[in-house]
């Protein structure tokens, strides 16, 4: 999907410039929601209907966010509506929160875990992330129960594998080789 990711970074770039560092969080989750709602199929198929006008796309999607849209949201929204090409929003969203965590110093962080990390060790879990990445964590977990035991933490390209099926992994090269 290069070409996805050539459409949407001019747009995400200008989004990121437009807006000042105070409302960066707000726009951020308004993208993130738009950008929701944007994959559908359904709403891409009446967007790309010769028949339905870009207002009408714009009020389709108004009225189901679930909070009011700030200017740049706004603007950025009715711009990928005109120029045809909301099927690219979902890009534009990563992109600029990719461009949001280079400002703050943040990165992504993707928790696998074998069992669910309760909400009171989940703060834990970060800090001790956080001090062996050298950086402040945005950390989203998903459940994946094929890890057999442990976590699997993916921070850019850096990753770091402490699950069961890992170390079985690891065993089974060293009993083969």
């Amino acid at each position: 999907m290069a070409e996805l990711a050539t459409i949407a970074r001019p747009y995400a770039d200008a989004l990121f410039k437009a807006i000042g560092p105070q409302d960066a969080g707000a726009v951020a989750e308004q993208v993130t929601e738009l950008a929701a709602i944007a994959a559908d199929p359904a709403l891409r198929q009446f967007a790309d209907s010769p028949k339905v006008t870009p207002d009408a796309v714009f009020g389709v999607i108004s009225s189901v966010l679930k909070g009011s849209l700030g200017e740049a949201s706004k603007n950025l929204l009715r711009l990928v509506i005109e120029n045809g090409r909301l099927a690219a929003l979902p890009e534009i969203a990563a992109q600029f929160q990719a461009l949001l965590n280079s400002r703050t110093g943040v990165s992504d962080a993707l928790i696998e875990s074998a069992f669910p990390i309760d909400a009171a060790q989940l703060p834990e879990v970060t800090s001790t992330l956080e001090k062996r990445f050298g950086r402040k964590l945005n950390v989203r977990v998903e459940v994946k129960p094929e890890l057999i035991g442990g976590i699997r933490v993916a921070v850019g390209d850096e990753v770091l594998d402490t699950s069961v099926r890992a170390r079985l992994q690891q065993m089974k090269v060293a009993l083969t080789a």
